[in-house]
């Protein structure tokens, strides 16, 4: 019986005060996402999606990035198993950041983590952890966060494809959102000269195979090669460290 009280209780996050203070702290989520999701929705509106498959997308995929990528590659023709892969691949980040938060839910039941990692993004996670380190902040409040973020995104991207297909968006305008997002992301990965190294590899292969291959497979193949290689300088480097820190 107490067993099953505590799980209850763990799942019970749509208390008026969590409620509350947990839409109050999305509200510069919110913000974001509303013409992001909009764009998104527009973008796969262009892609052949109808209003419902948006919808449908945007609540069991839930990833910005995941979902211009399969927008895109759905008009340049991609199969699925490629989109399937790279979609997983871009998103391997949400393990890390789902390790970073697990110390703060280690009273919280599996049903509890189950949705709450589905609701995970790179914007929650970071006011999540900001909020868990300077206040005495909750699971349930970052779970409120999460759903208020979460609705809204869905709600943009039904709104940006009902609006794409009555509106005749330029084409140049919605690749350049897309591509925008995608130079942000990568600049906020460049944390270090590694990192950087990484990019120009990658890169600089995808262009290379972008020549000789018909299909996008090229993308993939130069994420894991250039992630793969930067793994190993990194290792390399280290070790020279750490012997020259030896020999000192």
């Amino acid at each position: 019986m107490i067993q099953r009280t505590i799980s209850k209780k763990s799942i019970n996050f749509l208390n008026r005060n969590d409620f509350i203070e947990g839409a109050k702290a999305s509200i510069p989520i919110c913000l974001g996402y509303i013409p992001l999701g909009i764009a998104c929705g527009i973008l796969s509106q262009k892609a052949g999606l109808s209003p419902f498959q948006i919808g449908m997308l945007s609540l069991f995929v839930y990833a910005g990035s995941g979902q211009f990528i399969t927008a895109s590659l759905l008009i340049a023709g991609a199969s699925m198993s490629t989109i399937i892969f790279t979609t997983f691949i871009l998103n391997l980040r949400h393990t890390l950041m789902s390790s970073t938060l697990s110390p703060y839910f280690t009273k919280s039941s599996h049903r509890f983590l189950m949705l709450f990692s589905h609701e995970i993004t790179d914007e929650s996670f970071a006011i999540n952890l900001l909020k868990f380190k300077e206040t005495s902040w909750t699971p349930n409040r970052a779970m409120a966060l999460n759903i208020v973020s979460h609705i809204t995104w869905i709600v943009s991207n039904i709104l940006g494809g009902i609006t794409g297909s009555l509106f005749n968006f330029n084409g140049t305008i919605i690749n350049f959102v897309l591509i925008s997002m995608f130079i942000c992301l990568l600049c906020l990965q460049f944390k270090g000269a590694i990192y950087v190294l990484c990019a120009l590899i990658s890169g600089t292969i995808a262009v290379c195979l972008s020549l000789v291959m018909n299909n996008t497979l090229y993308i993939i193949i130069a994420t894991l090669l250039g992630a793969t290689a930067c793994y190993f300088i990194d290792k390399f480097i280290n070790e020279r460290k750490s012997l020259n820190n030896g020999i000192k």
